[in-house]
């Protein structure tokens, strides 16, 4: 007698399973713009890949006689899949079975989702839709009892920070640890129109007396721009298709380096703009993003966080193939100075950068922390020197680029003074304890107010043009590199054959392993 009748009482029960919340439920969810998670898992991995686990777990009824009439199935699916023939571990809410509630899950599926990516080193992949948390209040009628709050599996979630690639996408209203589980990724996204995250929801935060619609408390471009969140994008697909595209940079763990692929462009091509890509003029702004583009693989740089602490820049490229994590000033933001976001941002990055081995490249035009009242107010310089720690706590080959300027402790993030200075500059280089413009008021304080007192008509300024056209005379960065403070001066045009080299020396530098500082989101 064979086992053919378990069989297909198992097929009956992960048809009933993967009919989700019911007919009704599914159409309204896709009424409102969303796929279903299965429509999702199927949209993000290599087609035919999902291995499901715990395929039929949910709530049964039955009749007198024990026969199943009814499956109700677990909100939470997971399984193993591949993405671009890669091992990856996704785990996804299914808001068609009570909104994507807790109460209505089975929370051990979310803690074995998290453990089997640890433990077998794969990428994870969380598709959020819900609350993921404790449930509603109707909970504690059920189990008769209220209950002191811990969150199951969270030492595992902060294990995979340090361990594996985390990507988490933000499907629709996240709340609660929803929310948290969100944001401790290494990246994490929302979709435009349809997703929103809270600490509280709407009704919640009505009670303590704001009345906000979810789009007003929660939506996509509020978490992008307080840095909650790393990007936002127009619809699912495209978050599925960034997902990929993050992954593609990364090792699938700890345990091994990323990878390269076949490279595709000339590695020492001139772009001859770049000899003018910096004006003249030091007030002038430019577009980083564009010398970024020049100078690494073609069509390779993957932004990350555009929309929080702006003046700088953060992402992925490849040069000759070899994935590096690109940090670059952007002067069209406080001029490139450093914000208490700014900060955040760097630490953040550094430590993705160096926890999967991702070699750093600087692009450098800082010309200090920002200053004045609302600096003060934010600690811009406690963020500031924890920016500066991440940076000389990395381990990873760092080579900077100093395209203009470099002022104060800000300035000195641009890299680990201590180790051998991989370190150029564009003839456009400017540097220092302070910018003159603002300096030479501080420096030659007493002599100009002297000058003002024996001519009130003019003698402060024609003394600030003297020591001005003085210290012009010594700002030259060839004057620096005389003295060594700055290694090597180069042709703009050439940068991308001297990251080449550097990309291609510090590969075999590159060690798998953890990173003694773990990271934290």
């Amino acid at each position: 007698m064979s086992w053919e009748p378990e069989i297909e009482e198992l097929r009956r029960r992960q048809q009933m399973a993967g009919q989700m919340g019911g007919v009704d439920k599914v159409a309204r969810h896709h009424a409102n713009g969303k796929l279903t998670v299965r429509e999702r898992v199927a949209s993000l991995l290599d087609q035919g890949s999902f291995n499901e686990i715990g395929s039929v777990s949910g709530r049964g009824s039955y009749d007198a006689d024990g026969n199943l009439l009814d499956l109700s199935p677990a909100n939470f699916i997971y399984g193993r899949g591949r993405i671009d023939a890669r091992p990856v571990m996704v785990g996804g809410d299914d808001f068609t079975v009570r909104g994507g509630a807790a109460d209505a899950g089975i929370f051990e599926k979310q803690v074995q989702c998290e453990k089997m990516a640890n433990e077998y080193r794969m990428p994870l992949v969380r598709l959020i839709d819900g609350t993921g948390g404790g449930g509603s209040v109707k909970s504690y009628e059920s189990i008769g009892h209220t209950y002191v709050p811990a969150n199951p599996g969270w030492d595992i979630v902060v294990a995979n920070l340090a361990t594996v690639p985390v990507v988490s996408l933000a499907l629709g209203s996240v709340a609660g640890l929803g929310a948290a589980r969100t944001v401790a990724s290494h990246y994490s996204l929302m979709v435009k129109n349809i997703s929103q995250m809270f600490i509280a929801g709407p009704a919640v935060v009505a009670r303590a007396g704001e009345t906000l619609t979810k789009e007003e408390l929660g939506g996509a471009m509020i978490h992008a721009k307080a840095g909650a969140i790393d990007d936002v994008v127009d619809s699912e697909e495209e978050a599925f298709a960034r997902t990929r595209k993050f992954l593609s940079y990364l090792p699938s763990s700890v345990d091994e380096l990323p990878p390269r692929t076949d490279p595709v462009d000339d590695p020492v091509r001139r772009d001859d703009w770049l000899i003018k890509a910096i004006p003249r003029e030091r007030r002038r702004v430019y577009d980083m993003r564009r010398i970024v583009r020049s100078v690494v693989d073609t069509d390779s740089f993957f932004e990350m966080g555009k929309m929080f602490g702006r003046s700088a820049m953060t992402g992925l490229a490849r040069i000759d193939g070899w994935p590096v994590a690109v940090l670059a000033s952007d002067p069209y933001f406080y001029g490139g100075g450093w914000t208490a976001d700014t900060a955040q941002k760097v630490v953040r990055f550094v430590d993705l950068a160096d926890t999967f081995h991702l070699p750093v490249v600087h692009l450098v035009d800082i010309p200090g922390f920002l200053i004045g009242l609302d600096a003060e107010k934010t600690a811009t310089i406690r963020h500031g020197a924890r920016a500066l720690s991440a940076v000389y706590q990395a381990r990873v080959p760092w080579c900077t680029i100093v395209v203009r300027r470099a002022f104060g402790v800000a300035g000195a993030a641009m890299t680990n003074h201590t180790r051998a200075r991989f370190r150029y500059a564009w003839p456009s280089g400017d540097w220092g304890s302070l910018p003159m413009e603002g300096g030479i008021e501080v420096a030659y304080r007493a002599e100009l107010d002297r000058a003002e007192a024996a001519n009130p008509e003019g003698g402060r300024e024609a003394l600030m043009a003297e020591i001005t056209e003085r210290l012009e005379g010594v700002r030259s960065p060839f004057r620096s590199a005389e003295a060594f403070s700055i290694e090597e001066i180069i042709d703009p045009r050439d940068t991308r054959a001297r990251l080449t080299e550097f990309a291609n020396l510090a590969a075999p530098l590159r060690k798998p392993g953890f990173r003694s500082a773990g990271f934290r989101p």
